[in-house]
């Protein structure tokens, strides 16, 4: 059941949309910060310094026709390793840095039918926190049990509204690309389509500050077929300090002849980073090919100087 519920969670936070005074919904409840004196907010944004405490509040809001009984946590973010997607550490997961430090002043809540209840929020920041990017959530789980699709496990689910802290101190962002795969598969025919190539590639962040990295994957070398250079698609939007995320991106047109290397960048602001991976391509079809109307050609060529060969000496006689 636990393990359902942790799922489920992630699925739900990542879906969730960071367009500006929207609320973290799923349908039924929706979780956000109580508006302030000057405008709504889409999620908890504190410049801190570390060792103080904050307080703030957040409205849950219950739109379906019944009572739903509630369980109020804070959590920890991360990207996951499928997709790079925002997530959360689940209600029985030990957290380990915004979820540490925050708590709701009531752990089980229960709002009425088409109704909204505002719970308050504390975050107690330690002295020893590290400056920079810490991000988690304010996540309401529903206490009843549903029934999986297509299994018999039960899970519970959850919304949860972010919480971005931005912990005074030295800034030290940085992004790295490692580990390039490149993996062409190419259809025995050039410029006959179905090409399946891929790049394989892992994306860090380095330092202490959230991104929004771009990617692209660039050629080098001598090759035929494919562009010099494309973005690629698949990126995460937010790359959380520390955070390592393994992605694939298809390549429809790659090089499909030649050798040199694939590179892949990602650049964020003024900051980018890069690795390659080598390739030797052969189109064995196509040499074959060649070489077969070689052959033949070089047949059809002694065949006609031997016919000739053979004129001149009938001649002579």
């Amino acid at each position: 059941m636990r393990t359902a519920s942790v799922a489920f969670l992630v699925l739900v936070l990542a879906a969730l949309c960071p367009a500006p005074a929207a609320a973290a919904d799923n349908g039924e409840w929706s979780v956000r910060p109580a508006d302030s004196a000057i405008t709504p907010r889409a999620a908890f944004q504190f410049p801190v310094t570390p060792g103080t405490t904050l307080s703030d509040r957040a409205v849950v809001t219950n739109t379906t026709d019944g009572a739903l009984t509630f369980r109020l946590y804070v959590a920890d973010a991360h990207n996951t390793e499928r997709d790079g997607g925002l997530a959360v550490r689940g209600i029985e997961e030990t957290q380990r840095d915004v979820g540490a430090w925050g708590k709701p002043e009531r752990d089980v809540i229960t709002v009425p039918a088409r109704s909204a209840l505002t719970v308050g929020i504390t975050l107690r920041i330690p002295s020893d926190a590290s400056p920079g990017d810490h991000v988690g959530a304010l996540v309401a789980v529903d206490e009843r049990v549903r029934p999986g699709a297509g299994s018999h496990v039960g899970v519970q689910r959850g919304v949860g509204a972010r919480i971005y802290l931005r912990i005074d101190g030295q800034r030290q962002p940085g992004v790295a690309v490692e580990d390039v795969r490149f993996t062409a598969q190419n259809p025995w025919m050039p410029w006959t389509g179905g090409s399946k190539s891929t790049v394989v590639y892992t994306l860090h962040n380095t330092g202490n500050e959230t991104l929004a990295p771009v990617v692209s994957v660039r050629v080098g070398g001598v090759y035929v077929g494919g562009p010099a250079e494309r973005q690629l698609t698949g990126v995460p939007s937010e790359l959380l300090p520390g955070q390592k995320v393994r992605l694939s991106a298809s390549w429809s047109g790659a090089p499909f002849a030649g050798r040199g290397d694939v590179t892949v960048t990602a650049t964020a602001d003024s900051l980018s980073g890069s690795a390659s991976d080598r390739f030797l391509e052969v189109p064995w079809l196509l040499v074959g090919g060649l070489a077969l109307v070689s052959a033949s050609g070089l047949l059809m060529l002694r065949r006609r100087r031997k016919a000739v060969l053979t004129a001149r000496s009938a001649d002579r006689e």
